[in-house]
């Protein structure tokens, strides 16, 4: 079994931001060389996701409106974690989405089903940080 390691560093110009990283995913596989095996895909800082959906526009506006509703950012006094910061609703919302996807590799191709994409759930931008793909397989 081999395995093989790539980050990715996102800065986005927004504070919320999803950013479809199905591309880059796929070419860290084929710099792998691996075949047959998984996929981890994993934000690596507690404000960011990592999930697979569609990449449709509306639906991304309807991620980022049901988010907000859900944890808003405002008024930042709301929450007891904003005492010395101001992302509280950023580590809720990356609790909804997820930390992490794995997703089988076979022949060389993420194995997905229909309409399915990789993406990056930026909830308090403006900063690098980074995505960390492992793959193991052969």
């Amino acid at each position: 079994m081999r395995s093989h390691k790539k980050e990715l560093t996102f800065k986005t110009a927004g504070r919320v931001e999803l950013i479809n990283m199905t591309g880059d995913v796929q070419r860290a596989i084929d710099e792998s060389g691996i075949e047959e095996g998984l996929c981890l895909v994993n934000a690596m800082h507690i404000t960011a996701s990592v999930f697979i959906n569609d990449d449709e526009s509306g639906l991304h506006r309807d991620f980022e409106r049901w988010l907000e509703a859900i944890a808003p950012h405002q008024p930042v006094s709301q929450y007891a974690h904003n005492v010395a910061e101001d992302n509280a609703d950023a580590h809720l919302k990356r609790q909804i989405m997820g930390r992490e996807v794995v997703v089988a590799v076979t022949e060389g191709r993420l194995d997905f089903g229909p309409w399915e994409q990789i993406f990056y759930g930026e909830f308090d931008g403006r900063r690098p940080k980074r995505v960390m793909i492992k793959i193991i397989g052969e």
